[in-house]
Parts: structure tokens; C-alpha cells; sequence
């Protein structure tokens, strides 16, 4: 995701390159995230036992089948392509102001242009997606009966219903926790990564600036472990707070919301609870960051060496 900082950035090519990752992303990994999220909502109050990451996924494989572990997926992979499109074009933009005439940009700009990035995407795609991923995938039904029918049939159909039954502000709700989580994943995110691949590069010159996919893995698993770790209780709360349907909270502000939801957690389960499915979360997000950096790498060198997309047609014929 870092980039140099002479290149010029070519908009297809970080838009195709981004969306394939993103894609390949969310099939890896989608399971761990629909088990964080499950995990996130289990309440003690209501009797519900809770299990570690492994047996809620075991559970979920067991009495939904092994599909449910793919619920909401639809909804996350129709937003992949604008949502990587966005934080690659906005990150460079960002990136372009902070970066000095010589080229060069300190790892607070970096961080700075990566808060803006995730903050963007947050606003534009991901929250929307986010509230129909999640209700989809809080759906307690068996998959193997065919009369256990539940709610929201996919994502199409979620999306339809929740705008009908609570109107177009449903898909925002929650909508500064996201941005907030977001902007400090990507600000790590891009930070950590772009200094670690610098310092690589720098003991590395033989690689000419291309890693290794293997190194390309590893700091992007180290990169992606950060974030989660620094605003786990604020994705907590989004998640309890985009779970919550009905005409009940459209006249509660987000903040009488952030705040009732707060208390309850806490009161009801304790400050743990604020930590809820932190495990698999981090073993969703790093190997998804891992997995991100190293296909966006890979695609953006492919696609750069590609006529008509990353270099003019006339190009091929100067070499």
C-alpha cells in the first residue's frame, strides 16, 4: 500500500489492484469476521454460554452449517472494489499533499494520510456495508431447515428491508465509531507498513525496491495485528449498536445510543466485555492485511507492466 514517493500513481491501476485484493481478502477471511462478530454479541444476561473463537465457529458450522460462516459475505465483497478503490486514491491524494518537494514524507504525515484514508472510506462505503454485513450475519437460524426462515434472506433483500422499515439513516448508524476504528487501522496500518518495507528496502537493495512476497506477508501481518488492538472497544460498541433495529431507535441520537449501549455492556457483562472477540479479530484483520498487501503488490506490479492500463500502448514498442 505504501508508495514512492516520486512515483506517479496511476488511478487503474490502484483501483484494479486494490479491488482484487480486497476480494481475495474477504474470501479468506470472512469466517473469522462473522465469528468476531458473534462473539461480540453473545450476552451473558440472556443465559448464553460463552465459548472461545474455536467452538463459537464450531458452533455456527454445527447448528447453521458450515456456509453460515460465510453470512453477510455479499454484502462485504459488493463494497470491496469502491472501498479499496477509495483508500488507495484517497491515501495517495492525502499522501501527494504531505509529501515534501524532495520527495520524502515523515511516518506522521504517513499516519496522517492513512486517518484520512480510513475516515473517507468509513463515511463513503464501509459503514453501509458494515450494518448489512452484520444484521445478516447476527441471524440465529439453521441453514439445513427450510422452514427456519430468516429475516433477511441476503444482502439485497437486507438492504431493501432495513431502508423500508427504518429509513436510508439506518445504514449510518453508528456510522463516527466506524470511522474512528477505521482511520486508526488505516493510520497504522500505512505507517507500520510503509516504515518496515523502507527499512527492508534500505537492507535489501538488491530487490530494487520489489519485496519478496514473503516479507510482503510479514509486515503486513505485523501491520494489520496493530490496530485491532487500539480501538477494540469501539468496535464492540458499533457492532451492538448497527445489531439494533426497529422504529424504537430512530428518535435515539447516536450519542444517547453510544452511550446506553455503553453503560449496559459494562454493567451487564463488565469491562471485559468491551474486548469481546478481540482474538479472532486480530486473526481476521492481520492475515487479512497480510493477505491485502501482498496480492495489491503483486497486482500492481502485473498491472503496471500492462498495456493500456499502467503504461500507454505506444510504451511497449520503446523498450
Amino acid at each position: 500500500m505504501a508508495a514512492d514517493g516520486k512515483k506517479k500513481k496511476n488511478l487503474a491501476v490502484d483501483l484494479l489492484a486494490g479491488g482484487t485484493a480486497g476480494l481475495f481478502e474477504a474470501l479468506v477471511c470472512h469466517p473469522l469476521d462473522t465469528i468476531k462478530v458473534r462473539m461480540q454479541l453473545t450476552n451473558r444476561q440472556h443465559g448464553v454460554k460463552e465459548v472461545g473463537f474455536v467452538q463459537t465457529g464450531v458452533n455456527i458450522a454445527k447448528k447453521e452449517g458450515p456456509l453460515a460462516l460465510y453470512k453477510g459475505l455479499g454484502a462485504v465483497v459488493t463494497g470491496i472494489v469502491p472501498k479499496m478503490a477509495i483508500r488507495f486514491t484517497s491515501y495517495e491524494y492525502y499522501r501527494g499533499l504531505l509529501t515534501k518537494p524532495d520527495g520524502t514524507i515523515s511516518a506522521f504525515h504517513t499516519f496522517i494520510a492513512g486517518v484520512g484514508a480510513g475516515t473517507t472510506e468509513a463515511v463513503l462505503v464501509v459503514n453501509p456495508t458494515e450494518v448489512i454485513k452484520i444484521r445478516l450475519q447476527a441471524q440465529h437460524h439453521s441453514m439445513a431447515d427450510p422452514l427456519d426462515v430468516p429475516k433477511y434472506r441476503n444482502a439485497a433483500h437486507c438492504l431493501y428491508t432495513v431502508v423500508r422499515e427504518e429509513g436510508p439513516s439506518a445504514l449510518y448508524r453508528g456510522v463516527i465509531l466506524t470511522a474512528t476504528r477505521q482511520a486508526t487501522n488505516q493510520g497504522v496500518n500505512f505507517t507500520v507498513y510503509s516504515e518496515l518495507k523502507a527499512r527492508l528496502n534500505e537492507m535489501q537493495p538488491q530487490f530494487k525496491g520489489v519485496l519478496p512476497s514473503w516479507q510482503t506477508s510479514i509486515i503486513g501481518l505485523i501491520s494489520g495485528a496493530l490496530g485491532p488492538l487500539s480501538n477494540a472497544p469501539i468496535d464492540t460498541i458499533k457492532t451492538r449498536m448497527q445489531r439494533e433495529g426497529g422504529a424504537a431507535t430512530r428518535n435515539e441520537s447516536g450519542l444517547s445510543r453510544f452511550t446506553r449501549i455503553t453503560r449496559q455492556l459494562i454493567h451487564q457483562e463488565g469491562f471485559r466485555a468491551l474486548y469481546k472477540g478481540i482474538t479472532p479479530r486480530i486473526m481476521r484483520v492481520a492475515p487479512g492485511q497480510a493477505v491485502t498487501f501482498t496480492v495489491y503488490e503483486y497486482m500492481r506490479g502485473v498491472l503496471e507492466n500492462t498495456p493500456g492500463i499502467g503504461k500507454p500502448f505506444a510504451a511497449q514498442f520503446e523498450e
